[in-house]
């Protein structure tokens, strides 16, 4: 019965990670700085931090970046 509720126990705490609690955002602007700027006013309004994962400039340039509390 100890094993079957220590199991229970493990298998719930395996649900909440530490990734499971960041949020992806994207934006995207003319600018890098114009890009970076929303991710950080979208972070700013949740509350958050953030980490730039990804940019691409093209004509445009699209920034993909994580939220952290």
């Amino acid at each position: 019965m100890k094993n079957i509720k220590t199991l229970v126990v493990v298998s719930a705490l395996s649900l909440f990670s530490a990734a499971g609690f960041a949020q992806t955002i994207s934006a995207t602007s003319s600018t890098l700085d114009g890009a970076e700027a929303k991710i950080a006013a979208q972070a700013h309004q949740a509350g958050s931090q953030y980490k730039i994962t990804e940019a691409y400039s093209g004509n445009r340039v699209h920034m993909t970046a994580e939220l952290t509390k």
